[in-house]
């Protein structure tokens, strides 16, 4: 059972470490070395998932705690990566490829509900909280504790209705990052792709 477990981790890390010799940011690791192995696989993740917080990264990459700890670390030390505090979360991104308000955006699209608010008021920028709550099957106080937290972040505009501030910067991270985050950003993304024109 352990080496299955071990295999199995090998073949994620060998998966985004081939990712990572592909990234901006490329190592000259030895695939035989585990621990460059397990940077290059943090290297080909992060700029693949931006903004994913400690535990999924940790948990995606089948990695142990002090592990993840370690390596993050040092990629954050050595000026590869960054990371930002949101809330409870570390979120971690690729080093100066995103600017505040892009990291708090992709912090909100990894979270179930404000992703599904900002897919749908991209698709229907008229739609009301009632509305949302019904498409997304939760309460109304979810949503209006989430449009709060939306507006904080300078997302949304509360002052009539829902208005998201920034549709097109929004758009653009949803379609580039679709397959990072759920079925919905992807089935959202290959009818949006069309409109969006992106240039990392």
């Amino acid at each position: 059972m352990t080496e299955e477990v071990d295999e199995r981790k090998r073949r994620t890390l060998r998966r985004f470490a081939a990712v990572g010799a592909a990234a901006p940011f490329v190592g000259s690791a030895s695939a035989a070395d585990d621990t460059n192995e397990t940077r290059e696989a943090i290297r080909g993740y992060v700029p693949s998932t931006p903004g994913a917080h400690f535990s999924k990264l940790r948990d995606d990459l089948r990695l142990g705690t002090g592990e993840a700890q370690h390596h993050l670390r040092r990629l954050e030390e050595d000026g590869e990566i960054e990371s930002a505090k949101d809330a409870d979360y570390r979120r971690y991104f690729p080093a100066g490829r995103f600017d505040g308000l892009d990291k708090r955006a992709l912090g909100y699209l990894r979270r179930e509900t404000p992703r599904g608010m900002i897919l749908a008021l991209l698709s229907d920028p008229d739609a009301t909280g009632a509305e949302l709550a019904d498409d997304l099957g939760v309460s109304r106080p979810t949503i209006s504790a989430a449009a709060g937290e939306l507006a904080a972040a300078g997302l949304l505009d509360r002052s009539e209705g829902y208005e998201l501030t920034e549709p097109e910067r929004l758009l653009t991270l949803v379609v580039r990052y679709a397959d990072s985050f759920d079925g919905d950003a992807v089935a959202f993304a290959d009818e949006a792709a069309a409109l969006v024109k992106y240039d990392p």
